[in-house]
């Protein structure tokens, strides 16, 4: 609820909108055709009488007396509450020695996944049933999106979510079309498929981020935090799809450092722009983006140096664990050997040499760090099961039957990998069967760092099931007490002896031998099905350096190292490529990707690669990327999540970076993104026009 008790409104999305169209890219109108030419030609046909409105693109100017309504029906502030304590926060700042403010904004981006959305809608009328193909971030919710939508129970819904060629949290949840193409089946009798094209997709996908953010840091006279304040304010689009970017920023608003006391107002707003939803490390990168330019414009204002500025404000390992001025409990964290451990490999003091020879060629150069800690929650409950399937004499597969999806993450080599080092078998014996409710039941996909670090806990948990039940038919087929059988690699042995049956064999005997106990025949398998309510907590530091032509304002990175602690890594190489594809991510954002509306009328202006500008793999560097591996208290196997690790500090650190090479001309800051004109315009001292008002 509010603030003031009210509660948080949530316009209602419907399928095919009308009378009111609140953003460019509603869906108006379903075309159905024998080919996509002919759907297109039909669309033009659709006549329809439009009415403009006064429209409202920036939340800024949505939270205005007298500003637009951007819905009929609801005001623009849905949201309206604060979180911390502002009594201890107004004390702490009345008796600080210095005090530095950041008034900012985080742009509006788009995920731009590999390929765009697509469905398949079938129906089955004898038996009532509708069968969905489509790509998101899981089958479980989708079921119950698509039940509920088409009013039928849920066991007359199947979903089948196979591999998505990129997700990153733009496409997780349920869309209109994949309701229309399902209710089309039907209406039809025939299957209905649906691809959106990349004009489509930038009008009308989801997009996220645009967060604006006034905040200040109060330090005494040695530059020890005292305390935070301030106010985010998001961009909901026309409808509330999700407050997670937002509430999931406010908590770690302090990031790794030590801060007494915090107080921040949180409000989200409508406007009439395509809805926002959770991106790559939903809320996370935003709030480091702000905490880290604090920091770098709290060490001009003390003349400390920014590095010793974060070394005597970062989290001790003697406060581990530490509860967080938002009522966070970070489980545990080296934050001060990652910071140490990263400056070393980027050749921190080095630095200066190279900015020298940067000068000799005319070029700025300039060196940024940040830290960083994610928060990972996401869908609770998870469910395993695995079963050990023999063939032939003493073969077989292991068959994983989890709820998560995979979106190029590598769960098909992560969980063979745990499977294969529980269990003993080769790991092209492991089977994974994932988004498909005929086979899934229960899970949350992937998203929020949730996919190994809850999945891991439900198949090792089957694991063990299978293990116990294991040595107990081994016991009767070796005829041996089962304390005397050890089980390794495999094999159920006989202590002391060369006495030994393999897993598949065992497996084999539990379906074939009449003469075990009722218990312990069928299947040789293990289920789990468990709720873990408590976060993760990921962290690293990341430093960058970038050079600049001053000519044409162009920043280029010529350096880039992380440090990045995920408890344990499964897979290492998959890891490193986590962050890899997670830094390119946030580069992206913080020097070229911006989603751009026209004031007063809400139309989009970046409807095309023309117009949005993304990272390409010649525009960066290869990155210098070193795992920590302290294991998380709070996990049985120490897991972290790994893939939004990258993206989290990248904001932050590419700007700190930027305004570091740009210091000579006097700049103390500079807004996202650091494009060549609005880099050129800050070097010739011309005032950059607020993207706040574009």
């Amino acid at each position: 609820q509010n603030r003031d008790g009210t509660p948080v409104l949530r316009p209602q999305h419907e399928a095919i909108v009308g009378p009111e169209i609140c953003h460019v890219g509603e869906i108006v109108a379903c075309v159905i055709a024998e080919s996509v030419a002919q759907a297109k030609d039909a669309a033009e046909a659709v006549a329809l009488a439009y009415e403009a409105l006064p429209a409202v693109a920036q939340a800024l100017d949505a939270v205005k007396v007298g500003a637009p309504r951007a819905r009929e029906n609801f005001p623009n502030i849905i949201l309206n509450g604060d979180v911390g304590d502002p009594a201890a926060t107004e004390t702490a700042f009345a008796r600080a020695a210095h005090i530095v403010r950041l008034d900012t904004w985080i742009p509006r981006i788009t995920g731009v996944p590999m390929e765009p959305r697509a469905a398949v809608g079938d129906y089955d009328p004898e038996s009532g049933r509708y069968t969905l193909y489509a790509g998101a971030g899981g089958a479980v919710s989708p079921r119950r999106d698509l039940a509920a939508v088409l009013g039928v129970p849920p066991e007359q819904a199947r979903v089948v979510m196979q591999d998505v060629g990129g997700n990153f949290g733009t496409r997780g949840s349920f869309n209109a079309e994949f309701a229309l193409v399902a209710w089309a089946a039907k209406r039809l009798g025939r299957p209905v498929k649906w691809t959106s094209d990349r004009q489509e997709y930038f009008v009308a996908d989801h997009q996220a981020r645009d967060l604006a953010v006034t905040a200040e840091l109060a330090l005494d006279r040695e530059g020890q935090f005292l305390a935070m304040r301030g106010s985010n304010l998001v961009n909901q689009g026309a409808y509330a799809l999700a407050f997670g970017p937002l509430n999931k920023g406010v908590e770690i608003m302090s990031s790794i450092y030590h801060v007494p006391a915090v107080h921040f107002r949180g409000r989200a707003a409508l406007t009439n722009t395509i809805p926002t939803r959770p991106y790559r490390s939903s809320g996370r990168p935003e709030v480091m983006f702000v905490m880290e330019r604090l920091i770098d414009l709290a060490a001009l204002e003390t003349s400390i140096d920014r590095i010793e500025l974060r070394r005597r404000n970062l989290v001790p390992e003697s406060m581990m664990p530490y509860t967080n001025p938002f009522g966070m409990v970070y489980d545990s964290g080296a934050y001060h050997r990652v910071m140490e451990r990263v400056l070393e490999i980027a050749d921190w003091a080095g630095f200066p040499a190279r900015r020298e020879a940067a000068r000799r060629h005319g070029k700025y150069r300039g060196i940024g760090v940040a830290n960083y800690v994610d928060t990972a929650t996401g869908a609770p409950r998870e469910k395993a099961e695995v079963t050990v399937k023999p063939e032939g004499r003493v073969g077989g597969t292991v068959e994983v039957v989890i709820g998560t999806t995979s979106q190029g993450q590598g769960h098909e080599t992560s969980f063979a990998q745990l499977i294969t080092e529980w269990l003993g078998v080769p790991i092209d014996t492991v089977k994974l069967v994932t988004g498909d409710t005929d086979r899934v039941s229960v899970g949350g996909g992937a998203h929020s760092g949730r996919a190994l670090r809850l999945g891991s806990i439900v198949m090792f948990n089957s694991s063990n099931q299978i293990i116990e039940k294991g040595l107990k038919i081994a016991s009767h087929v070796l005829e041996a007490a089962v304390e005397d059988i050890a089980f390794a690699e495999g094999r159920f042995e006989v202590k002391g002896t060369d006495r030994a049956i393999g897993i598949f064999e065992v497996a084999r005997a539990a379906l074939d031998r009449s003469d075990l106990p009722e218990a312990l025949r069928g299947p040789l398998q293990g289920i789990s099905d468990e709720t873990v309510n408590l976060a993760a907590f990921p962290y690293g530091c990341h430093v960058c350096e970038v050079e600049i032509d001053p000519d044409t304002g162009e920043a280029e990175i010529v350096r880039y190292s992380a440090v990045d602690d995920c408890g344990r890594a499964v897979n290492p190489m998959i890891v490193h490529g986590q962050v890899h594809g997670g830094i390119v991510q946030g580069v992206g954002q913080a020097l070229w990707e911006q989603c751009v509306y026209e004031a007063g009328t809400a139309q989009v202006l970046s409807g095309s690669f023309m117009d949005y500008a993304m990272p390409k793999a010649d525009m960066v560097p290869f990155f210098d990327t070193e795992l920590s591996e302290v294991p998380s208290p709070t996990h049985p196997l120490g897991i972290r999540p790994a893939g939004e690790g990258g993206t989290t500090p990248a904001l932050g650190v590419v700007i700190n970076a930027v305004v570091d090479a740009l210091s000579e001309c006097g700049v103390t800051h500079i807004e996202m993104p650091a494009t060549p004109e609005r880099v050129w315009r800050a070097i010739n001292g011309i005032s950059n026009d607020t993207p706040r008002q574009q």
